[in-house]
């Protein structure tokens, strides 16, 4: 018990920081100052469907990432995360009990385990890249880029937050909270969503939720657990994905009758 409330401390702790960040509050207006026009060269920027990511681009790009975490969006995510999280304390012993006794259903969820590997999804992120950089594909080639930043910045924060709660898994070993198998698969699945919209997005979210539940399933994480590692996932693969994508979409926190959810919002097309 004392592990599940420091980890929901950390959780509300992490986004309200977030949402407190002067990142997001409203600076200063100041007065403009005027700019000399810069002459045309023949060097623009490419266009960000033209423009192939190096290696060492994709590194600091990440180090970018973290910056930019502090966000409405993120503040809003991570905290609809920690509610379900909480909303779910109170059965997770329970519901992990009873969705691994089933002998049946350990083969269906067998996969989860190496779906959801951080290693497996970064060796995808990578394949990904090398793949659009072989092929001269751009647009594949920043996916693969954009996903392997998501990994990284979703493991980190998972990192972090595992060694400082330090909760007990269902089988007794640690590092339960965050589910960082969840992180990683919703990661993924919201890179693909903000690059490919929801006809990718649709089927990576089910692969993600399967990953979580499978999860569940073989006693290694809590239903809180896996809750908040989704939003993490989510968090993360939205940061790297800032002004990516055609389809996209708002995050807004929203009242219901006996708890609290989350809409999400078209917002159209680019």
């Amino acid at each position: 018990m004392k592990h599940t409330v420091h980890a929901l401390m950390i959780a509300a702790s992490l986004s309200v920081g977030i949402a407190a960040s002067p990142r997001v509050v409203s600076a200063q207006t100041l007065a403009p100052v005027p700019v000399a026009p810069i002459a045309p060269t023949t060097f623009d920027t490419p266009a960000a469907g033209d423009f192939t990511p190096s290696l060492g681009r994709i590194f600091a790009d990440t180090i970018t990432d973290f910056r930019r975490l502090p966000s409405i969006d993120s503040a809003v995510i991570l905290s609809m995360g920690g509610l379900t999280a909480l909303a779910g304390h109170g059965a997770d012993t329970r519901l992990s009990q009873t969705f691994s006794s089933s002998a049946s259903m350990s083969g269906p969820f067998s996969a989860g385990q190496t779906i959801g590997a951080a290693a497996t999804q970064l060796a995808g992120a990578f394949a990904t890249y090398s793949i659009g950089r072989m092929t001269g594909n751009p647009k594949v080639a920043t996916i693969g880029a954009d996903l392997v930043r998501a990994q990284f910045v979703s493991q980190t924060m998972t990192q972090v937050i595992k060694l400082s709660v330090g909760r007990t898994r269902p089988d007794g070993t640690s590092l339960s909270f965050p589910s960082g198998h969840s992180a990683s698969a919703f990661a993924t699945a919201a890179v693909l969503q903000r690059h490919l919209g929801w006809k990718a997005g649709i089927p990576a979210y089910g692969v993600a939720a399967y990953v979580a539940a499978s999860r569940i399933q073989v006693q290694r994480h809590y239903l809180s657990d896996v809750a908040f590692g989704a939003a993490i996932g989510i968090v993360a693969g939205r940061t790297v994905t800032i002004g990516r994508g055609d389809a996209r979409f708002a995050v807004a926190p929203a009242a219901a009758p006996g708890g609290a959810g989350v809409n999400f919002t078209w917002v159209g097309r680019k």
